[in-house]
């Protein structure tokens, strides 16, 4: 076994790589927090807390490709630390605003949305950067995959105690300076350059980018294979899981339990990213596909009526099984993809697999007045095993062996 003889992970590099990401994805789980507070506290109601929250999810996901288009003709770090620099200036108007009175709505909308667009042309850098900096790009994966864990679990919570202790303004421009560090820690990188990786030249037309992209990624079939069954299983499995199961847990047994379940969540998240860093499948996605057979506990112990600790222990099992398989595909992409293509291939990867998210999120409400919460959670438990199975059934995903960068 050879393995232990690769250079170690916590390089200089990815040390720094592990800061930025671990402070950006802080901000990211804190804002939504902070901004609930601030518009309530604005007098704009739920109607105005969905619309904002919208204004910050929507323009990620429309805008991911073209990230990923200029991540690959521009350089992942350069966007990156741009998209820093843009969302701390947003960030901070917006706290400002907060912070001297009332802001019209429209005010907040475009200045979220402004911060939306900056996250999509951070993401495609992540899947980009990674290889180049990690000799072990699964390591890698995993350890970046438990810090997104740890900020899941940790963010919203301690934007709550700060709202407890000062204003949703202050909270904004606190969590504006996890940009700062971030493009700070990206700045300082040695071993990527600020340029384009591994491409010469930018000479073609944007358009010819993004088709390429679109190319590179339709020319894979294990890739968007995955994709397909991916959003199947977003409609029909964790949208309404997600939009059911947790409300079902809030009205059943309370917001402390159901914090205390999230919190299993992240804590089997972790684990998963632990289990990744010591087992290296020679058939990562078959391996993967096998695990998201265990998030079929987490709709079935809410359609079942366990016991909150029951519930909790299963959502930790759920949690640990969907981090493995995260790390799987994520490896996969940027283990096969060239590196002078992946920005682009890893946005459409990513936009495929959003897409369908607030879809089945969306639906499951109304879908749950006619057929009933227990019955579409049952749906959801049993899509798990259908994705499975689907996965497993594809012989381009089911037989793509490991490869090494």
């Amino acid at each position: 076994m050879s393995e232990s003889a690769d250079p170690p992970l916590w390089t200089a590099d990815f040390r720094l790589f592990f800061a930025a990401r671990t402070s950006s994805l802080l901000g990211d789980v804190m804002l939504p927090v902070a901004i609930t507070a601030a518009v309530l506290r604005a007098g704009y109601g739920a109607s105005g807390v969905g619309y904002a929250l919208a204004a910050l999810i929507a323009p990620f996901a429309a805008l991911i490709i073209f990230g990923g288009v200029l991540s690959d003709r521009f350089g992942a770090r350069r966007l990156m630390v741009l998209s820093d620099a843009a969302r701390l200036c947003f960030q901070s108007v917006l706290a400002l605003l907060f912070l001297v009175g009332t802001p019209e709505l429209w005010q907040i909308l475009v200045l979220l949305a402004l911060v939306g667009a900056g996250s999509a042309i951070f993401q495609p850098g992540v899947a980009s950067i990674t290889p180049l900096i990690a000799h072990d790009v699964q390591k890698a994966n995993a350890t970046l995959r438990i810090s997104e864990s740890v900020t899941a679990v940790i963010g919203p919570s301690l934007a709550g105690l700060l709202l407890v202790v000062s204003s949703p303004a202050a909270v904004v421009a606190l969590d504006a300076l996890t940009f700062a560090v971030s493009g700070a820690c990206l700045l300082r990188l040695r071993s990527v350059p600020m340029g384009p990786a591994g491409r010469g030249d930018v000479s073609s037309s944007f358009r010819a980018d993004l088709v390429e992209g679109w190319r590179e990624f339709r020319a894979r079939t294990w890739l968007w294979s995955v994709i397909v069954v991916y959003m199947l299983w977003q409609l029909a499995g964790a949208g309404p899981t997600m939009t059911l199961g947790y409300s079902t847990l809030v009205t059943e047994h309370g917001s402390a339990t159901f914090g205390l379940v999230m919190s299993a969540l992240g804590a089997g998240s972790v684990l998963g990213g632990l289990v990744a860093i010591r087992l290296r499948p020679q058939y990562p996605l078959r391996a993967g596909a096998l695990a998201i057979i265990l998030w079929t506990l987490m709709p079935l112990s809410v359609a079942l009526g366990l016991p909150a600790p029951l519930v909790a222990a299963c959502y930790a099992v759920s949690g640990a099984g969907q981090a493995f398989w995260i790390v799987m595909f994520h490896t996969s992409v940027q283990t096969h993809i060239p590196q002078d293509v992946l920005g682009r291939v890893h946005a459409y990867d990513a936009a495929g697999s959003l897409v369908m998210k607030p879809v089945g999120q969306a639906v499951a409400g109304p879908l749950a007045v006619i057929a009933g919460t227990v019955p579409l959670l049952f749906v959801s438990a049993t899509m798990a095993l259908v994705t499975c199975a689907l996965l497993l059934a594809i012989p381009a995903v089911r037989d793509l062996r490991r490869a090494e960068r």
